[in-house]
């Protein structure tokens, strides 16, 4: 009678036990041969956008998991740029970029659609750190440094 409670017992502890995480090596080979590094993860659907060096220099990088391939991004990675956060859409339409350009630190939304970058400024000014896009490309919140302390602005997008 023992035996059989344990034994239920066991039952009912796997059966009732969520499924395990598990990697995805196939995956997970592929991006890292790549690029040298890759940090910065912002997943979408079936996008996932991140920052990757390569050759000494870190940029934008948009991968298609279906297809398991990169995605072009003209426009987006400047050779006056160094991208420090980025998110992007469940579409992978839009992405939104803090960057460094010479001395100021932006904050910037790229259509793929039009390959076009678009400066968003922030009221009231400020340093913007990382940023994160909602599913829908259409909101996002944005790490904000203004007088020696963070902030995260709200910002509705057209």
């Amino acid at each position: 009678m023992i035996r059989v409670a344990l034994l239920f017992s066991l039952v009912l502890v796997s059966a009732c036990s969520s499924p395990r995480p598990t990697p995805r090596p196939d995956l997970n080979g592929l991006l890292r041969q790549s690029v040298n590094s890759r940090r910065g993860p912002s997943l979408g659907g079936r996008w996932l956008a991140s920052l990757g060096q390569r050759n000494g220099r870190e940029r934008v990088e948009l991968i298609d998991l279906r297809s398991r391939s990169p995605v072009p991004l003209p426009g987006l990675n400047r050779a006056d740029a160094q991208p420090i956060s980025v998110s992007v859409s469940a579409d992978g339409q839009r992405l939104a970029v803090v960057q460094q350009r010479e001395d100021r630190t932006e904050l910037v939304l790229y259509r793929r659609n039009v390959g076009a970058t678009q400066r968003l400024p922030l009221d009231p000014p400020g340093v913007p750190r990382s940023v994160s896009l909602d599913g829908s490309g259409r909101r996002l919140a944005v790490q904000v440094s203004r007088n020696g302390r963070w902030d995260v602005d709200l910002i509705r997008l057209p």
